[in-house]
């Protein structure tokens, strides 16, 4: 072992380096007791400090006690918690089950179909294990197919309890805005009282994955907001390339209602309500053939997939390639994009960031999936969303689609919009100062005083009228983002609907 790792935590003997994320190093262990092979999760010691340092290191603890206090086939197992001193100073980890594997976010990324007989086998073995762990008091809160591990048998293992609520945690309040976005349910948007049904929509999302190879909601974050709270997403079934037939697609609907008393009144009836659109008892397990649709695993060159403290999994370091990983960036992404992204995320996780973006950016094609993905390793919601506003600013890759609204008189933050004064074919974004008036080119001599208490309140009653009630969220967040008018009212402006932006952009710059 190298000298940067311990050679033990606790009783545990280390005999590898499984990943590391930007919070902590996980390390394949032995348990000399049981003699049986053990993951170890561990915090990063230079989270010892800091305003943030407290909550990461209790809910790296409500981790432990969420998932240790369940026992089921389908959720990794967990076996002990503890504190140990090593080498470079006091260290915190979680003993865990060994799981040999892939997440369902690699299948979905590497676009495998899946049948009808197997999207029901994924879909009931993780309601049955949400089942089991609702009926002990415990909601995961961040269902998403990172977080749940295939192995090689075809079965399924929910991970990462990291954010999870359990009937005696004090961590985190019920109505606590945690979680991936693009999984959360509508509630979770706008800051009101969960329980276990949030579980319920973040597993009827990871199934409309699994019919039409994407999310029903995707975008920029405020947009994903609105969308996730006031539009019906299209039947999963009718998409392009998606799984036919429809046969899911109303217990799909069922899952994502906007009201949670309208969906499914548990993870055991979506899990009967499955069953029951296939015909017939599902699959205990998913067929060989998609199981090794991804490389197949080996004894001598496994490929783990060890879920990270925080959410994304870890590659394992068997798999990475002999080349230097920060080495020069895909050709796929304008090189300067990926610098201020690396730059944006470096304030939150330090040197890492390099080798994050890097990795990330070879997978993904447009910045928004860039910043989701890499949010992910922040555990401060906090910093989080810091982390979505500073990186959303940075110019798009090849994948961005170009072009400023015309005649709207805005350009687009996220890196998906043009160039100021409605250039195409993929332009980077303009500065935040600068907004386009349309394909005629030019610029706005905005307003760029401090948005003060009296803005706020008449933005958020010129916003409610397209957005409701989020429309307070979406403007708390927008100023904790900028604090200068005009751009404060363009990032207001992109998160309506498209038909309305340009005259409530000028509503807004009317405000005295």
């Amino acid at each position: 072992m190298s000298a940067l790792h311990p050679e033990r935590l606790g009783k545990y003997q280390i005999t590898g380096v499984l990943g590391e994320g930007a919070m902590g190093v996980v390390y394949r262990g032995f348990d000399p007791d049981i003699r049986r092979i053990v993951a170890l999760k561990t915090i990063r010691q230079q989270l010892g400090e800091g305003a943030d340092a407290a909550q990461t290191a209790a809910r790296f603890r409500n981790e432990a006690q969420a998932a240790g206090r369940l026992l089921h086939p389908g959720i990794v197992g967990v076996y002990d918690f503890g504190e140990t001193d090593t080498r470079a100073g006091r260290v915190a980890y979680i003993a865990m089950e060994f799981v040999e594997g892939h997440t369902l976010s690699q299948y979905l990324q590497q676009k495998v179909r899946f049948s009808e007989a197997d999207v029901a086998s994924l879909a009931t073995q993780l309601l049955d294990a949400l089942a089991h762990a609702h009926d002990n008091g415990v909601w995961h809160r961040d269902i998403k197919p990172s977080n749940v591990i295939m192995t090689k048998a075809g079965r399924i293992k929910i991970a990462d309890f990291g954010i999870a609520r359990t009937d005696t945690s004090a961590l985190t309040m019920a109505n606590s805005v945690l979680g991936t976005p693009m999984y959360m349910a509508p509630e979770q948007f706008m800051g009101r009282p969960i329980d276990h049904r949030v579980d319920v929509y973040g597993a009827g999302v990871v199934l409309y994955q699994l019919i039409a190879g994407r999310a029903p909601f995707i975008g920029p974050h405020e947009a994903l907001m609105y969308k996730v709270v006031n539009e019906v997403p299209v039947a999963p079934s009718t998409l392009e390339g998606a799984l036919g037939g429809g046969r899911f697609d109303a217990v799909v609907a069922t899952a994502l209602a906007k009201d949670p008393r309208d969906r499914h009144a548990s993870a055991a009836a979506f899990r009967d309500a499955v069953a029951q659109a296939l015909g017939q008892p599902a699959p205990g397990a998913v067929s060989r053939e998609a199981v090794y649709a991804l490389p197949a695993l080996s004894e001598y060159a496994p490929t783990e997939r060890i879920v990270s403290p925080f959410g994304a999994p870890f590659v394992n370091q068997s798999q990475a390639p002999a080349t230097n990983t920060t080495g020069a960036p895909p050709t796929h992404w304008d090189p300067s994009v990926l610098a201020q992204v690396e730059a944006s995320l470096a304030r939150h996780v330090g040197p890492l960031a390099a080798v994050l973006v890097r990795r990330a950016a070879k997978e993904c094609h447009d910045l928004p999936s860039l910043q989701m993905r890499l949010a992910e390793q922040i555990t401060s919601p906090q910093a989080r969303e810091v982390f979505l506003g500073a990186s959303s600013k940075a110019g798009g890759g090849s994948g961005g689609t170009g072009g400023s609204s015309a005649g709207t008189g805005i350009t687009s933050l996220t890196g998906i919009g043009g160039a100021s004064g409605g250039a195409s074919g993929g332009a980077r974004a303009g500065p935040p100062t600068t907004f386009g008036h349309g394909s005629g080119g030019g610029t706005f001599a905005g307003n760029h005083t401090p948005v003060n208490d009296a803005v706020l309140e008449q933005a958020v009653k010129l916003l409610s009228a397209h957005l409701g009630p989020i429309a307070r969220v979406v403007v708390k967040r927008s100023a904790e983002r900028v604090r200068q008018r005009e751009p404060f009212y363009v990032l207001l402006a992109e998160s309506a609907p498209e038909g309305v932006r340009a005259k409530l952009l000028a509503d807004l710059r009317a405000i005295p």
